[in-house]
């Protein structure tokens, strides 16, 4: 599956974002008061946007924060959706609650590639418009089964599967999976001393 580098990005943004919800968190990381939201404040939606080097951010407050979280809601529920229709009806009222204006761009040393929010769009829109745009391409591609959560027990982060045969389980082949393969091995071990 050939994704521009553009879409790739919007892709890896969405999967971080979804994953900034507390009912992302593995339960490791639970704090006192439950799990732990990656979105916990304005200085944390300043610190996304930077490390995903979203363009035209300025100040934000509670409500940027607060349209943001309902975006990463909705991107949730299309992760979940249990069919392409249903992911395809939650991303075009995204799309269009984003007032998307298609656009080509090029700039920061990135060659043409489209820009889906409108040029002084809030943060919320912004990630709406492109990062719906992306799961958009996902579901044209007719790959929507690549819309992932983590299939370890103490996790559920969301992900995108590009394997070639669609075949990842975890959402991190380092953590999950080999956790996961290691406890298998002791009890299969375990198991043969017994």
């Amino acid at each position: 599956m050939l994704i521009p580098h553009d879409t790739r990005i919007a892709l890896d943004t969405v999967v971080d974002l979804v994953n900034t919800a507390p009912e992302s968190e593995p339960p490791r990381e639970e704090t006192a008061d439950g799990p732990a939201d990656g979105l916990d404040g304005v200085a944390a939606l300043y610190a996304f946007a930077e490390r995903h080097h979203i363009s035209g951010v300025g100040a934000l407050g509670e409500k940027d924060l607060a349209a943001v979280r309902d975006v990463r809601a909705r991107f949730a529920e299309v992760f979940a959706a249990p069919d392409p229709r249903t992911a395809a009806d939650l991303v075009n009222r995204l799309v269009a609650a984003a007032g998307t204006t298609p656009q080509l761009t090029d700039h920061d040393g990135y060659d043409w590639h489209v820009h889906y929010f409108a040029p002084d769009a809030s943060i919320a829109d912004h990630l709406a418009a492109d990062c719906g745009m992306a799961l958009a391409f996902i579901i044209v591609a007719g790959e929507q089964e690549r819309l992932r959560r983590c299939e370890a027990p103490d996790c559920g982060h969301a992900f995108v599967d590009l394997s070639r045969n669609r075949s990842r389980r975890y959402c991190s082949s380092r953590t999950c999976g080999n956790r996961l393969h290691v406890a298998a091995y002791r009890a299969r071990r375990k198991e043969a001393s017994a």
